[in-house]
């Protein structure tokens, strides 16, 4: 039979068989807000678990090396990212998937999320109502994220996504910094934790400092706040981590758009506005009463794109005050990849240079 005559879930089986006998994995390259979104199509082992945490934590275990080559040189490159999808095991999901990087799995990635949703509007996996809207369901380690694609009219291609429970879990907390003394923090969680605070407390300016310099803070505040201060999640202890460090320049979207900085895993530098941050700085002006339900804040990244953002839903999660946020933005193709594996290459599982 013909790939042609084939129905779309045999072409894909038939595709996933031969890049697996053939050693290769397949992927579908975009990017969101200059961010990579290497998503992949076939080749990757199988990856087992009851739940998507638990396929989180086989994947990390027992796996690691496909990551390690997809991520790092010579396929990719320090500040890589990447999609993995799997099978759901939410009743409610259309698609699931893990999301890897240069330090391991995430929980939560609104810049793949955002890429996702375009990608699989184009894939016929979603299809747009008579509204000119799509609608895809999405299980993320951190929980069901519900995607809104704009497939027809002027926002054509506007992707939006509704977060988890998003909350503020410690506000102007003074933490020690190595080389840089006592700096007041917040702590939010939009998906992922993130330690947020203006870049001004080092003396740097988002849009004008030298990104190595807004690196260098941002990961001394990690290391600091790693060390100083307990995190913990009402869902499940797997999600109680910080991810990264969020450096803005003080303000707060409602006129002009807010820049910020992400610098999250081994030091990796967003360069979309983080979804996933967005969310939790939503969470945070919230807990702080300083964004009404519906009321639309802007978001700039180092590269010049903005992410939309708003409070959906007011709501609470174990002991936490909690909102849902909605983010918007757009994604793009930057083109397709088939990789390799020799079995006599020394650096066949990459490798990073820092």
């Amino acid at each position: 039979m013909s790939l042609e005559r084939m129905a779309p879930a045999q072409i894909q089986a038939q595709i996933q068989a031969r890049a697996a006998d053939a050693g290769e994995i397949h992927t579908v390259e975009m990017h969101t807000g200059g961010e990579p979104v290497r998503i992949v199509t076939a080749g990757y082992p199988a990856i087992p678990g009851r739940n998507i945490l638990e396929k989180r934590r086989h994947a990390r275990d027992h796996l690691d090396q496909y990551r390690r080559r997809l991520m790092f040189e010579p396929r990719g490159h320090y500040d890589m990212y990447g999609v993995l999808p799997v099978e759901p095991d939410h009743p409610d999901a259309d698609m699931a998937v893990l999301f890897i990087h240069n330090e391991g799995y995430s929980t939560m990635c609104g810049h793949a999320t955002i890429a996702l949703g375009r990608y699989a509007l184009d894939q016929g996996l979603i299809k747009p109502g008579p509204d000119g809207r799509a609608k895809l369901n999405l299980q993320c380690p951190c929980g069901l994220v519900e995607v809104t694609v704009i497939a027809d009219g002027p926002y054509r291609g506007r992707v939006s996504f509704v977060s988890v429970p998003a909350f503020a879990f410690a506000l102007d907390k003074t933490v020690e910094v190595q080389g840089y003394g006592e700096v007041t923090l917040d702590i939010g969680y939009g998906g992922a934790f993130y330690a947020i605070l203006p870049a001004a407390q080092f003396g740097l300016d988002v849009r004008g400092s030298r990104t190595r310099d807004l690196v260098a803070a941002a990961s001394a505040v990690t290391e600091a706040v790693k060390a100083q201060i307990p995190l913990d999640h009402p869902d499940d202890a797997d999600l109680a981590f910080l991810y990264g460090t969020i450096l803005t320049d003080g303000g707060d979207g409602k006129h002009t758009p807010s820049a910020n900085v992400c610098v999250f895993a081994a030091a990796e530098v967003d360069r979309s506005p983080t979804g996933s941050g967005v969310t939790a700085r939503l969470a945070l002006m919230a807990a702080r009463r300083e964004i009404a339900e519906g009321e639309w804040r802007q978001f700039e990244s180092v590269t010049g794109a903005v992410f939309d953002g708003r409070i959906a839903a007011h709501l609470k999660t174990g002991r936490f005050q909690a909102i849902r946020a909605e983010v918007a933005g757009h994604a793009y193709y930057t083109g397709r990849a088939i990789f390799t594996c020799e079995d006599g290459d020394p650096l066949k599982d990459g490798f990073l240079l820092k």
